[in-house]
């Protein structure tokens, strides 16, 4: 082994470690692992960022646009109105609803697709009585599946891509090339979901659904003057909670905060209790014990520059409102306002810049008039106030505010409205253009008229000319943290190549594991890929596996196509834990899930593509 060969592997092992550890974004772990192979000699200085300029780079981020415009012109959701069926029982409808996840994410950002189809999911499930998890499980798993069936289904297939382009006297794979195997795989594993998959999931305590039904929630109510609570002791006052299932966390009594404050205690006007609650009958509480909740302030009376802190709150104003029926003609204008005020339900995405912020860090109320009143997050419980607590992928928000601004909110921080399709308008004309264009990009994609990437980029250009979507969402479409993590590995995964790493490791696995058996080792990338998958970005993982598929292949003398193409199959298996791909994520709060409940259905499925997968890359990609 050579000096570069042990710097790297230590670098990667850092890597790895890091990657799994999870305490800093994937972003900042790639990037922090290219700089150091520069330091380290291993990749030249002035190619450090030529991984920004790679086909699979520019391709990804040209599909995130374009799924946007799809998403914010509701082509998906005409798709969603005249595909799904409306009436129909729980086998039918799981395999309808997975499906459609799984055709979209063929063809456009698998997280797009999962946030399309969660309102639906919640609907399906309220329906057919399940709980939202055995609907949403499915649908997370489907449009994972689906992203393997296509080139541009998920950022792993245009990396595997862009190494076979990379060897000797080959090209790309072309666009429905991983269909030959990934379809297959799909339709078992999304029949399997829907025949048997779904009973597999664990009923948790719900989180979420369409109608603010969400389970455990924290949230702060004041006691206002004449309040009933007023003078009652802790004890009492749960008791008088009963019906919304509260619990008092903690006590907030001039600016103080009492954690797990004694039964014995009693309340004052003024006091802020912090309360985990079931938000739907809570509020018929509040009104007899003449409570209100403390962020559910008339947001209209507060001016735009204002640094108001809720706790200076006078009482009464807390529970103040518009009433358009008593308002004179000087307050007509502000009831107005106020009768445009609602409440939406949001979910934050792994990927999120809300994440390790808390709604005072963000300026929330100052910046865009809103109100956070209460946070869901299954699995913990945080004593914190609501405006400093810390936000978490994966939570619930449940926000009050004008449409404008939520809509703002949701896009500026990247969080997915769980109340049915509150964000977008569609518009016909639109939605024709957007199909239209993405429909002529994958014709000239798959014709090979133009390399891939420049065809995504015509179709990102004529959007922006035919104003598809806004064009200030052109660039908050893309996925940055993605972006940066593909153009920071690939060089990093080129120095395993140069440096010989690549085969060294694949001499590894075959001497001491497959011992010289091609099926053996294809089994074995296929599982590594997997495990892998299931615990650091699927983008990485291909990044990091490629070269050991190659340099397996080269050390075996075979053909490289089936080692790249168990790689592309094995990073889309993502499906035994919430950290493995974003979709497992945005279902973990809405599901009332625990990072153990996926294998229970993650294993099945995993088990399924390796049995499907294993002869159709022996049959369509021989060795």
């Amino acid at each position: 082994m050579t000096q570069d060969q042990s710097l790297i592997l230590l670098i990667l092992l850092m890597t790895l470690t890091l990657f799994l550890w999870g305490r800093w974004r994937h972003d900042i772990v790639a990037g922090g692992t290219l700089l150091a192979c520069v330091l380290a000699g291993l990749v030249d200085a002035n190619d450090a960022f030529s991984g920004f300029a790679h086909p699979a780079v520019i391709t990804v981020a040209c599909v995130l646009v374009l799924s946007r415009a799809l998403q914010i012109s509701g082509a998906v959701d005409w798709l969603t109105r005249h595909l799904l069926p409306q009436q129909s029982g729980v086998t039918l409808s799981i395999a309808a609803l997975t499906g459609l996840g799984a055709c979209l994410s063929g063809f456009m950002n698998n997280v797009g697709a999962m946030a399309l189809l969660m309102p639906v999911a919640l609907q399906v499930a309220k329906r057919l009585e399940l709980s939202p998890g055995q609907v949403l499980m499915p649908l997370a798993f489907g449009t994972i599946l689906g992203g393997m069936t296509t080139l541009i289904g998920t950022p792993p297939n245009l990396i595997v891509s862009g190494f076979r382009a990379d060897m000797a006297d080959a090209q790309a794979f072309a666009m429905f090339d991983f269909a030959w195997v990934g379809l297959p795989v799909a339709v078992v594993c999304v029949a399997f979901v829907a025949l048997l998959g779904w009973r597999l999931v664990p009923v948790r305590k719900t989180a979420a659904n369409d109608s603010f039904d969400t389970g455990a929630y924290v949230t702060e109510v004041r006691v206002t003057e004449k309040s009933k609570a007023e003078g009652m002791r802790i004890r009492a006052f749960e008791q008088a909670l009963d019906a919304a299932d509260a619990q008092v966390l903690a006590l907030v009594r001039h600016e103080v905060k009492i954690n797990a404050p004694g039964d014995g205690r009693k309340l004052q006007a003024g006091d802020i209790l912090i309360v985990e609650a079931d938000l739907e009958s809570l509020p018929d509480v509040l009104g007899e014990l003449g409570l209100a909740l403390e962020e559910a302030v008339d947001i209209t009376s507060v001016p735009e520059n204002s640094e108001t802190d809720p706790s200076t709150t006078p009482p009464e104003s807390a529970a103040q409102s518009v009433d358009p029926a008593t308002a004179d003609a000087e307050a007509e204008s502000g009831a107005a306002e106020a009768s445009e005020i609602r409440l939406i339900e949001l979910v934050v995405r792994e990927e999120s810049s809300l994440v390790g912020r808390s709604a005072k860090a963000i300026r929330l109320r100052t910046r865009y008039g809103i109100n956070l009143l209460a946070v869901s997050r299954e699995g913990s419980r945080s004593h914190a106030r609501l405006r400093t607590m810390t936000i978490k992928a994966g939570d619930l928000l449940l926000m009050q505010g004008p449409d404008d601004a939520l809509n703002e909110f949701a896009a500026d921080y990247g969080c997915i409205p769980l109340a049915e399709r509150d964000l977008n308008l569609p518009d016909r004309q639109k939605a024709l253009l957007a199909c239209g264009i993405f429909v002529l990009v994958i014709g000239l994609a798959v014709f090979s008229v133009v390399p891939t990437a420049i065809a995504f980029a015509l179709g990102v250009l004529l959007s922006m000319l035919l104003r598809t979507l806004p064009l200030r969402s052109v660039y908050t479409a893309v996925d940055w943290p993605v972006i940066v993590l593909l153009g920071a590995l690939i060089p990093v995964a080129g120095a395993m190549e140069s440096t010989g790493t690549a085969e060294l490791i694949a001499a590894g696995l075959l001497d001491y594991l497959a011992q010289g058996h091609a099926v053996i080792a294809l089994g074995l990338i296929l599982l590594v890929t997997m495990f892998l998958s299931d615990l650091m970005n699927n983008a990485a993982t291909a990044a990091v596996m490629c070269p050991v598929a190659m340099g397996t292949a080269a050390v075996l003398g075979l053909n490289a196509d089936a080692f790249l193409m168990a790689v592309a199959i094995g990073a889309s298996c993502a499906f035994l834990t919430p950290v493995g791909h974003q979709n497992n994520t945005l279902i973990l709060g809405p599901g009332g899930f625990r990072f153990g409940d996926y294998w229970r259905l993650g294993l099945p499925i995993e088990l399924c593509v390796c049995a499907v997968s294993l002869p159709l890359l022996l049959i369509f990609w021989p060795l």
